[in-house]
């Protein structure tokens, strides 16, 4: 090969190792763009938050989706339309304050449009209009059970009978600690985890188990879908607190984040 044939090929050689170098480096910049946005709101008086260390408070769960590639962040205010336009999951736990209905709207919109919506009970009543536009209904007393309790405390439990699903892939249990029964009404969910057919709820509040109680397999976690997103609801705050997370339900923690996705 002459000198000038050689001088060709090696521009050739570099034009392909730019384009090359190009390629991967616009990979990467796609690669980054597509990283999906968890939104924890803490707009409803939350008292357990990701910022805190403490064995109640959420930031191991947090932590649990930045290590899993999410882009977490916080939303301190009303849920609006501009509030969910960036987020690809909305995340709400432990609400002490009502959605507006305005807010609802919104969410059910989000829903619609595909985002991914994780709901974990501390009292049902703040979420009461968002979940019956789901067509998913909470009990008027928490969960005692009988069966797989832990420290033989009725109210904190293990949960090993789960339905086949993205969430509860691979668990053998599920630890809760002070859950309500769930229900649904929509063709579009299901329970995918529920108690023993022993665990009753105190209907009459007596403390006691009567024949004016509910004694029944209790659904405690309720997966389904609306429009084109998809949703989870865990009639559960502590599930994902730090103390319980590492305790009993790391395992769940994973599932939901690769069901986010």
């Amino acid at each position: 090969m002459n000198r000038k044939g050689r001088v060709m090929k090696q521009k050739i050689f570099i034009l392909f190792l730019c384009t090359g170098l190009f390629i991967l480096s616009l990979g990467v910049v796609q690669a980054e763009a597509k990283k999906l946005t968890v939104i924890f709101d803490q707009g409803h008086d939350q008292k357990f938050v990701i910022e805190k260390e403490g064995d109640l408070q959420l930031s191991r769960l947090s932590g649990l989706l930045r290590k899993e590639g999410y882009d977490v962040k916080v939303n301190a205010g009303q849920i609006k339309d501009a509030t969910l336009k960036t987020a690809d999951v909305l995340i709400i736990s432990g609400a002490f304050q009502p959605l507006s209905p305005e807010e609802t709207d919104a969410i059910v919109r989000f829903l619609e449009k595909g985002g991914k919506l994780c709901v974990m009970l501390h009292i049902p009543q703040p979420l009461i209009g968002l979940m019956s536009r789901l067509k998913v209904y909470a009990s008027n007393g928490v969960i005692e059970e009988q069966e797989n309790t832990i420290n033989n405390a009725s109210k904190e439990f293990f949960i090993t009978n789960m339905e086949k699903h993205e969430i509860t892939r691979g668990l053998k249990k599920i630890g809760v600690h002070g859950a309500w029964a769930l229900m649904t009404e929509s063709k579009t969910s299901q329970i995918i985890a529920r108690t023993g057919s022993k665990a009753w709820v105190d209907l009459n509040r007596d403390g006691k188990f009567n024949e004016t109680d509910a004694r029944q397999s209790f659904g405690v976690v309720i997966a389904g879908t609306l429009g084109k997103g998809k949703y989870v609801i865990f009639g559960d705050d502590a599930i994902f607190q730090n103390k319980f997370l590492d305790q009993e339900n790391m395992p769940l923690g994973k599932n939901l984040a690769a069901w986010m996705k």
